[in-house]
């Protein structure tokens, strides 16, 4: 099983190393991609129980005149110094809980490992994961200067590690699981400030685990999954954060439609009972809202990314199923339909167009599927003529594929696609550029060292030619 190699540590830290590349980039590309991921699966003797877990690294590719350099530094986390001070596990993570007694536990301070996500708020550049601890950080430095809050921002559980940057008004929006009188509680942060605003509070009795969300201009859609959990059970049941929700397949998956201006719950969609990690795109029409995303029979996705199972040579991965639903505007109606065969996640866009419609998606997939291999190519989708395009390396295994427009007014798929790939026959990784409109290799960069499966990462770029190549503040 040769993908093992991606979940194992990472311990040294590179600054600012030349890599030679073989091919050549466009001249228009330049900015700097950041990424984060699980990097350090053990502290001292004990380890991490799930690839959610790892404390953070930062990995920075710099583009400028044709050449790249690479960085690569720890998260400054409380998580991460508490951890090398003390040579344990000290915070309690997605799937890992160092505390068995119930006064320790809820003492414990909930994890500041912002391992899943970056984005740029307001010109503050952020390391995020899924509680309200983000960390904010310099993107080419990889340094970290500490937790930002939002001004005036509802306190909350959880909060997704990907907000919506809308292109159109230029906000934020997102969402916090509230503990008090249980509540999603949608907010935006305007431009220019880092002000949260609250905009909809929606009751739920039992939480759903929603990693992330649907945005139109007018709408808000929070999609339920029947993984809940109660509330008042989190901090008694002495199982670690993601071990407290329950697969209830009795109940409906819910589409929750809220309203941007007014805030109020629109109507409610319900659908047969499904799960997904993440959201592609959403736009609407006069009509309905139409919702794609990647789609999960299940919640059985979590349990497959246990780090013992995805070092079980026996174990296999299925991923996503690509799909779009229609939700009438004027009735609780909805139908739905697979965009294509291919199996995938870490789908990307053009973020110009996010909360519009689109042609294009991105994203990462198994060759076969099911499968006893890993995350194995990228693909290009035409969700209009349903035609797929493949980059595919025997033996190599890709991440989440960034797409980086070479410019506002060019064509949606004229730019390039920027992902890191694990190639554990030579032990390390590489650097792949792509051009996104034919999907042929234009470049590749080996790096001294292999960076362990990551999760996401963005594109900020230098404005060349008066034009901006990514939206402010793009994240998904």
């Amino acid at each position: 099983m040769r993908y093992g190699f991606g979940f194992t540590s990472l311990t040294g830290e590179v600054s600012d190393a030349s890599l030679a590349l073989s091919g050549s980039l466009p001249e228009w590309l330049q900015g700097v991609l950041v990424r984060t991921g699980p990097a350090l699966f053990e502290v001292g003797s004990e380890e991490f129980r799930h690839w959610f877990d790892g404390l953070a690294m930062l990995h920075s590719f710099s583009f400028a005149e044709g050449a790249v350099s690479y960085s690569s530094r720890f998260l400054q986390s409380k998580a991460y110094s508490d951890a090398r001070t003390k040579g344990r596990i000290t915070h309690r993570e997605f799937a890992t809980d160092p505390y068995r007694s119930y006064l320790r536990r809820i003492a414990a301070p909930a994890t500041d490992n912002a391992n899943v996500n970056v984005l740029q708020l307001d010109g503050t550049y952020l390391a995020t994961t899924e509680t309200l601890k983000m960390q904010e950080i310099r993107p080419v430095e990889l340094s970290t200067v500490g937790r930002l809050r939002y001004e005036d921002g509802p306190f909350g559980v959880t909060q997704p590690a990907h907000p919506h940057y809308d292109p159109g008004t230029g906000e934020w929006i997102s969402y916090v699981t509230s503990p008090v009188r249980t509540a999603y509680k949608v907010f935006r942060v305007p431009s220019g400030t880092q002000r949260a605003e609250v905009i909809a509070s929606v009751p739920a009795k039992e939480p759903a685990y929603i990693h992330s969300f649907a945005l139109t201009p007018s709408f808000v859609v929070l999609v339920e999954y029947p993984f809940v959990f109660k509330p008042v059970e989190l901090g008694l049941r002495g199982r670690p954060f993601i071990e407290n929700f329950k697969w209830k397949p009795e109940r409906a998956t819910r589409f929750l439609v809220i309203d941007r201006s007014d805030g109020s719950l629109s109507r409610v969609h319900e659908t047969d009972p499904f799960f997904c990690f993440h959201h592609v795109n959403a736009f609407e029409s006069s009509e309905e809202l139409t919702i794609d995303l990647t789609y999960y029979p299940d919640a059985g996705i979590i349990r497959d990314l246990y780090l013992d199972r995805l070092r079980d040579p026996t174990s296999q991965v299925e991923l996503g199923e690509v799909r779009r639903y229609h939700l009438a505007r004027d009735a609780t109606e909805l139908s739905h339909e697979v965009l294509c065969r291919e199996r995938a996640d870490f789908p990307r866009i053009n973020l110009w167009l996010n909360t519009l419609g689109y042609r294009f998606m991105y994203a990462a997939g198994t060759r076969s599927n099911p499968s006893d291999d890993f995350v194995n190519q990228l693909f290009k989708l035409d969700v209009d003529s349903g035609s797929v395009r493949t980059w595919f390396e025997d033996g190599c295994y890709p991440g989440e594929p960034v797409f980086v427009s070479a410019s506002r007014e060019g064509a949606e798929d004229e730019g390039v696609i920027l992902c890191v790939v694990l190639n554990p026959a030579r032990g390390n990784s590489f650097l792949l550029v792509l051009d996104a409109s034919d999907f042929s290799e234009l470049a590749r960069a080996d790096l001294p060292h292999h960076v362990p499966f990551g999760l996401h990462g963005q594109f900020f770029d230098t404005v060349g030619g008066g034009r901006r190549l990514t939206p402010f503040g793009a994240a998904h």
